[in-house]
């Protein structure tokens, strides 16, 4: 087991369906002890959620923009169990007027909410926790790729452009204490948030198309393991990464078939 004794919070859990409850299920499947966070009208979600996870998880109030629920849940992993081994960040944000081809009309404080919940988060939260770090760990983040523009993403995908620079800086930063910061760039999957994206199912649908091994919308499988890897020590050479765990699509400019 990968994960043997690894501490781990997951945060990013609001159903079953949601890639960090893949992660945190396989997590646990491989040996680590694993507590998740929510916060306000869906955290009793997440607890039904949590639940339903091979061991039941704890779950802990944290909105990721507010530093009095960052220190909170930092001194209560201190508490539970003297440190961290592995975060996981799977937190994104983007008002609808930022999205669905509002590039060019969304006014400037969502696209400033959509940085700050969706980038800005990833240093807040590894800045919280690396005190909880001291012998070393893994920071790992959920990113969509944003080396290209994509239809309706919009200002998310600048977001997603900014979580990619948060995570060198971070690698930078954090690497003399041991900690590593990598992101995984995923496919697009049948979660409930992907599915509030408008025009999230054409999107999906150039995926089994162009992707050279094929991709399941509803398999968030591969990505799991992916985040799983990263977060154990066979991984611990490697920060500052992007690992795209996307069917290949990323590798290739167009269908086979054309």
């Amino acid at each position: 087991m990968i994960l043997a004794g690894k501490r781990l919070l997951i945060t990013g859990v609001i159903t079953k369906d949601s890639i960090a409850f893949h992660a945190a299920e396989q997590a646990q499947r491989e040996g680590a002890t694993v507590i998740l966070t929510s916060f306000g009208r869906v955290r009793r979600m997440t607890e039904r959620a949590a639940a339903r996870l091979p061991q039941p998880a704890e779950v802990l109030e944290l909105d990721v923009n507010r530093q009095e629920d960052l220190e909170a849940v930092r001194d209560a992993l201190g508490q539970r169990w003297g440190g961290v081994d592995g975060v996981l960040h799977a937190i994104a944000f983007a008002p609808e007027d930022a999205i669905g081809g509002n590039f060019m009309t969304a006014p400037a404080d969502s696209a400033a909410q959509a940085f700050q919940t969706s980038a800005f988060s990833l240093k807040a939260l590894a800045a919280s926790l690396a005190p909880l770090m001291a012998g070393g760990g893994s920071v790992v983040g959920l990113d969509f790729d944003a080396s290209v523009a994509w239809p309706i993403y919009d200002w998310m995908g600048v977001a997603k452009a900014a979580l990619e620079s948060v995570c060198r800086y971070l690698a930078r930063d954090l690497g003399p204490s041991g900690v590593r910061v990598n992101l995984v760039a995923a496919g697009p999957l049948g979660t409930v948030a992907a599915r509030g994206i408008p025009g999230f199912d054409q999107l999906a649908g150039l995926w089994p198309e162009q992707a050279p091994l094929g991709w399941d919308v509803e398999d968030p499988s591969p990505v799991a393991a992916a985040i799983c890897w990263l977060l154990s020590d066979y991984a611990r050479g490697i920060t500052g990464e992007i690992i795209h765990v996307d069917g290949g699509f990323h590798a290739v400019g167009a269908p086979a078939g054309l």
